[in-house]
């Protein structure tokens, strides 16, 4: 079942954003994090797919809006991890699908996301559901 996310799904997030994304942040800092972006539902849309049985988190999806002056208003895929042993199981198809109605719903013309590139079997799951590799980039960051 897809829902929203609440705080208390955070030990189950971060343990899949560590396992699943190779991010290691501390809960603390995390709750933190967590709590603001849900204060601004207008900008970030999530949601998690819930074992229906055990009410596990299985799997998420967290979009913000990415609006600038050279494109129409889309949504930007922050994150969609799944639990490595829920692959191929329909679990990402589904947070997809309920990202793409939640992007119709409100007027957004596109969902945009970068992979990384050694990710080629998150590149074909793409592909699979209709998702077009547009260019390849490489990341920047400057920590402060």
């Amino acid at each position: 079942m897809i829902r929203a996310i609440v705080e208390n799904d955070l030990i189950e997030l971060n343990k899949i954003n560590h396992e699943e994304l190779g991010y290691n942040y501390s809960l603390d800092k995390s709750l933190i994090q967590l709590r603001k972006i849900l204060k601004d539902s207008d900008h970030h849309f999530l949601a998690v797919y819930e074992d229906d049985v055990t009410k596990k988190v299985l799997g998420y999806v967290h979009a913000e809006v990415y609006e600038e002056i050279y494109t129409d208003p889309a949504l930007n895929v922050l994150a969609l991890a799944v639990l490595s042993h829920h692959h191929h199981s329909g679990v990402g198809i589904k947070l997809m699908s309920w990202l793409e109605k939640t992007a119709i719903d409100n007027d957004f013309k596109s969902i945009r996301l970068n992979s990384g590139m050694s990710r080629t079997n998150a590149h074909g799951f793409y592909e699979h559901i209709g998702y077009v590799h547009v260019k390849d980039q490489k990341k920047f960051i400057k920590v402060f």
